[in-house]
């Protein structure tokens, strides 16, 4: 399995959990040394491990890739794409960010996976979009329109990919903590802003990377083979309080 930002938090989570399942993994990321660590975290549960520096805004960049990891791999069974730009700025920078990280990378990356996801007998395509996909906020336009872009991106490609017996599905974590994270940041950087997050979340906390997945591990598992053009939403009734 490939997964297409995944050197740390969320994406090294599901990167483990794969491993942990028995998947060979590959990661790509921009940062060598968490590249590195997290190379080795997989391969310690005995399967194959690979890892690259890509950046995920670069066209060419993702088929390079893409192609090595499906080499080394032998296939691709399961791709993940879970790189964020983060574009929270209503201006143009912020608005490229998560155009070209959040949105045009998935569809790039799963362009040039296509072609070993068709040979599998369990192709499966996985999306983080976010529960700011669902909700207007004040906060991140940017990346509130670029994640709901990728969940609706999700309904269509499952559609285009099922007579191929691909399924494609999307997990919309909510807020999400782990050292170094956006959320460990706020923490001290921005108390009030924190604080008034954790107290929508009805189950008292913020999410774990591991809880997110999880539920990556279950829709591409035989346990959601009928499963496709959906969005999971993750996040402990956090979109219900708005």
């Amino acid at each position: 399995m490939v997964v297409c930002g995944g050197s740390k938090g969320i994406g090294r989570s599901i990167a483990l959990a794969f491993a942990g399942a028995g998947a060979a993994v590959s990661v790509c990321a921009r940062g060598e040394a968490a590249l590195d660590e997290t190379r080795h975290a997989i391969a310690a549960f005995g399967v194959t491990a690979h890892t690259r520096r890509c950046d995920l805004a670069d066209a060419a960049s993702i088929e390079s890739y893409v192609h090595e990891a499906a080499d080394v791999l032998g296939g691709i069974d399961v791709l993940v794409n879970n790189a964020s730009g983060y574009g929270f700025s209503d201006d143009d920078e912020g608005w490229a960010a998560g155009f070209n990280i959040d949105l045009m990378a998935a569809v790039r990356a799963s362009r040039h996976a296509l072609p070993w996801l068709r040979k599998s007998s369990q192709g499966s395509i996985l999306h983080t979009s976010s529960i700011a996909a669902f909700h207007p906020g004040v906060r991140g336009p940017a990346y509130a329109a670029v994640k709901a872009a990728l969940s609706q991106y999700t309904t269509s490609q499952a559609l285009q990919l099922a007579e191929h017996r691909i399924r494609v599905n999307a997990i919309a974590p909510g807020s999400i903590e782990f050292p170094d994270g956006l959320w460990d940041r706020r923490k001290t950087e921005a108390p009030e802003l924190y604080q008034r997050t954790l107290a929508k979340i009805p189950f008292g906390r913020f999410g774990k990377p591991e809880e997110i997945a999880h539920a990556a591990l279950f829709l591409a598992s035989p346990f959601a083979s009928w499963i496709t053009g959906q969005t999971l939403c993750v996040d402990g009734g956090q979109l219900l309080t708005g």
